[in-house]
């Protein structure tokens, strides 16, 4: 006997998805947070041709590979903080604490796509690359979301690192094994995470505080977490132009570097003396920008 699909198929009639079905794929994206790995990716990519230049199968295979073990770790820190998402307004709705997925699926989905991660990255790259792609997963499940979210005011300076290894990933991928060049990007993403995150964490701190998550404006006030993005806008802006200090960047990245710090300090220094949750969002969303022409720049200058 024919199958119903191709019967309707001869009868020209198309095979509609059940609403159920595309809420469960939906649900298993949302498990990877594709929002955040839009940012991680274009680090990787920008790294890439920064250190060389990849062929495009390359670059694919590498992102596919980063994208793999970002969305393994996030997968896995929604299977881990799904007592505490049932508090948060703005988490309430994820696939587990909505009750539309088990939590042992979350957890599998991650398993499965960091052991993917790591195979497709050590044969399409190299292990240096999987390896560091590894380390990303461990630091941001093992150390951020295990060890220090819920203990910590450092959960975000110290977890942070954990959204530095992909332009690492990516410059490994290229050049065949760990430089010391790919060190600089590392640093500047760890520095930028802690001004970039407190500002949002301004703007969902009730969140936190609902769930007991000492993020700095919870435990510290707001006043003190101003000064403290103050510092950390600092520190970005010289971190960022130490690799021309070293020789390793020249001018188009100096001028950038330079331009781009300078509006990340003013929109800092504004939000001290405001202390508004619009100037709060409005250093959120420049931080995005910042990261990304920065990187952006990196290439430029390294391909002219």
């Amino acid at each position: 006997m024919p199958s119903s699909l191709s019967a309707a198929r001869r009868a020209g009639t198309s095979v509609s998805v059940s609403p159920a079905a595309r809420q469960r794929v939906a649900d298993l994206i949302a498990l990877t947070k594709p929002k955040v790995q839009v940012l991680l990716l274009l680090t990787t990519v920008t790294a890439m041709y920064a250190a060389g230049s990849p062929s495009p199968w390359l670059v694919l295979a590498t992102v596919l590979g980063g994208s793999l073990a970002s969305g393994g770790a996030s997968a896995i820190n929604h299977w881990y903080d799904r007592d505490i998402d049932t508090l948060m307004e703005r988490t309430q709705d994820r696939p587990i604490p909505s009750g539309r997925m088990q939590p042992h699926v979350a957890l599998w989905v991650g398993l499965w796509l960091t052991i993917a991660s790591f195979f497709l990255l050590a044969l399409a790259a190299n292990i240096t690359a999987a390896l560091l792609a590894l380390a990303g997963f461990v630091w941001y499940v093992g150390v951020y979301t295990m060890w220090l979210k819920r203990r910590s005011t450092n959960n975000i300076v110290i977890g942070g690192l954990a959204g530095s290894f992909p332009p690492m990933v990516g410059w490994a991928a290229v050049t065949g094994g760990f430089a010391v060049d790919s060190l600089y990007p590392f640093a500047i993403v760890f520095a930028w995470t802690a001004p970039h995150f407190w500002a949002l964490s301004m703007l969902i701190k009730k969140d936190y505080a609902a769930a007991s998550i000492p993020m700095l404006p919870v435990v510290r006030g707001d006043a003190y977490t101003y000064r403290a993005i103050v510092a950390w806008s600092v520190i970005t802006v010289l971190v960022s132009v130490l690799p021309v200090v070293t020789g390793a960047f020249g001018t188009i990245y100096l001028v950038a570097a330079l331009v781009l710090g300078a509006e990340l300090l003013r929109q800092s220094v504004v939000l001290l003396r405001a202390g508004t949750r619009e100037r709060a969002l409005s250093l959120h969303l420049y931080a995005l920008v910042y990261l990304a022409v920065l990187f952006a720049a990196m290439v430029l200058d390294a391909k002219i």
